[in-house]
């Protein structure tokens, strides 16, 4: 019937008809409207960690299968070299301090579930829009943006205030502190001048006590009694917050209740995966977005013992296998309901990995590749290029690689577009739509700068000079390695954002990343016949995108970051809080 049809057309139409008939699959699945989406977020993991980019020992086919599959990102940029920051990018497409999200000082993430700051209710995050499309939204893992404002149950910075149906995980961030064989991790030289502090003071109440008994110094009992009770205070006034760590931030909730306080490690990531393939089948009917925010690679690198030993890179490289395997899961349920051809999935790091995280010879943090620098450092590529991975069968051509600027700020248009959202038009939204550079419709990313922050001070500009290709970078401020020429600040920890840590430069250091990736070699106006052109160019970028900026409260202050007793998320009555919750479900090897 086709063809006595056909046989009276014209031959030009003909053909045209053959054309659509003959149109490759993944353009038809185009016309898929609000695909479900998965979103895999890792925790400090490097670039360098994994296969497909590069590491031959530690075994990641899940995700590897992910790239071949899909488009894998080569230059995927996180706005922000630590936790709070970039996840606070991620969710709203704009740069932290935008949102009052970054730093003037060293106070750079949430500190505690007891803190005031945290991602402004007047942010909106890509999971809000989606929700108004009718989608299910669930986040299952890492939040560490903030839990209560004023009071312990008014959860105004929690994940259900910013567009999640359903939350199960970490309000806070896994920290050596939750596993108590571990070496105490958060804020250690603080703690250790707090301890220091208490014992001389201590001392000199001893000593002026035993001398007043003794007859060798005339002093008042008055005195000595302001004394000791200010010995006691002083202890107390850090004690309650540094001493119970575990309890008061290793915590996990469901919604808005707590159920386990303190965590149990032991099970926590047998309860995450069980939870997010229970949301994914739970939402199979309907469209959902799926926010997997693993609590892997952090310190202290939970493993159950099925992975413990198994992979050549010691425990940090057991610990990725394991997330790995995780990965594979999901993929797994996904494909169980018949999801795949409709599921878009993505994965990356929220920034680079950890240099410094060391305990004696072990090497608990991630590998960078070939680039300089790591977590911390706003400027260096090791801090901020991530893996960065989609696929959508039928739609996103399998096997791409794609080598242009894009941003961890890009998922936030491109999931509200495909969802049938619109991005706010009341404030600025640094992301851009990925889409079209991602099904190869254009060549080129739409972003020609991007802007790299340590805290709010701006430390590097990259330039994507599309006509020609080149990448250049241009450093105003980087931070000054300890010991000297090792790579990171060994000696501190982590790299500071300003200070006497840090060396300004004027002119600023340049790189053209397409032919430097390391940025092993800095140019200069004798060796480089563009420089001056290039600064300039650079300088008014960074002009006209400071007039972009507006003065927000901010939400990492001294003020905001300190432990408050009453905003303390509690499952018993303060300060007695434990429970456990879960200790009635069987622990279950999924």
């Amino acid at each position: 019937m086709i063809w006595q049809l056909t046989s009276h057309w014209p031959p030009l139409v003909t053909a045209l008809m053959f054309g659509l008939l003959l149109q490759a699959p993944f353009t038809q699945s185009s016309t898929i409207t609000q695909p479900n989406f998965v979103l895999f977020l890792a925790d400090d993991l490097g670039i360098g960690d994994v296969g497909c980019y590069g590491n031959d020992t530690i075994r990641t086919p899940n995700i590897d299968r992910l790239a071949k599959e899909g488009v894998k990102l080569t230059q995927h940029i996180a706005a922000a070299p630590l936790c709070t920051p970039s996840r606070a990018a991620f969710l709203t497409g704009r740069y932290p301090l935008r949102s009052g999200m970054d730093a003037v000082n060293d106070y750079r993430v949430i500190f505690w579930n007891a803190g005031s700051g945290g991602l402004p209710s007047n942010e909106t995050t890509f999971a809000k829009i989606l929700q108004r499309q009718g989608y299910s939204t669930g986040l299952i893992g890492k939040w560490h943006l903030g839990v209560n404002c004023e009071s312990r149950n008014d959860h105004c910075h929690h994940p259900l205030k910013h567009g999640f149906d359903y939350f199960y995980g970490m309000p806070f961030t896994l920290v050596s502190d939750c596993q108590p064989t571990e070496t105490p991790e958060m804020d250690r030289a603080f703690r250790r001048k707090l301890w220091l502090s208490t014992q001389v003071i201590g001392l000199m109440t001893l000593t002026a006590v035993l001398g007043r008994l003794t007859g060798l110094i005339s002093v008042h009992w008055k005195t000595l009694t302001c004394l000791a009770v200010f010995s006691l205070l002083f202890f107390i006034s850090w004690f309650s917050s540094y001493g119970f760590v575990r309890y008061w931030n290793c915590i996990m909730m469901r919604n808005h209740g707590i159920t386990e306080q303190p965590m149990v490690t032991d099970r926590t990531t047998s309860l995450i995966l069980r939870e997010s393939i229970s949301f994914i089948e739970r939402n199979k009917h309907k469209p959902f977005l799926l926010f997997l925010s693993f609590l892997h690679s952090h310190t202290p690198l939970l493993t159950t013992e099925k992975f413990l030993g198994k992979s050549r890179h010691g425990l940090y490289g057991d610990n990725v296998e394991e997330m790995d395997w995780m990965v594979g899961q999901v993929l797994d349920a996904i494909d169980k309901e018949d999801l795949k051809d409709t599921t878009l999935v993505y994965f990356a790091s929220d920034h680079g990995g950890w240099l410094e995280r060391q305990e004696g010879k072990r090497q608990l943090g991630g590998w960078n590749g070939i680039y300089k620098g790591g977590k911390a450092m706003g400027g260096w590529e090791g801090g901020i290029r991530v893996p960065g991975i989609f696929r959508w069968p039928g739609v996103l051509p399998a096997g791409t690689v794609i080598d242009e600027p894009t941003s961890l700020m890009d998922i936030y248009p491109t999931v509200v577009h495909l969802a049938g959202g619109a991005v706010p038009q009341d404030r600025v939204i640094d992301g851009r739509d990925l889409l079209p550079l991602l099904r190869g419709a254009v060549a080129h990313s739409e972003h020609e700068f991007l802007f790299h922050y340590c805290g709010v001070h701006l430390h590097a500009v990259r330039w994507h000079q599309k006509d020609t290709g080149a990448v250049w970078k241009a450093h105003y401020v980087t931070p000054i390695f300890s010991p000297p020429g090792a790579g990171a600040c060994y000696d501190r920890g982590f790299c500071p954002c300003f200070g006497e840590g840090v060396t300004h430069h004027e002119p600023p250091l340049l790189f053209e990343l397409s032919q430097d990736p390391s940025e092993a070699r800095p140019l200069s106006a004798d060796t480089e016949p563009l420089f001056d052109t290039v600064i300039r160019r650079i300088g008014r970028a960074v002009e006209e995108h400071r007039r972009t900026l507006s003065p927000v409260p901010e939400q990492l202050s001294v003020s905001n970051a300190v432990w408050k007793p009453w905003l303390q998320p509690c499952c018993g009555t303060f300060p007695f809080c434990w429970c456990d919750k879960e200790g009635d479900n069987k622990h279950v090897d999924l």
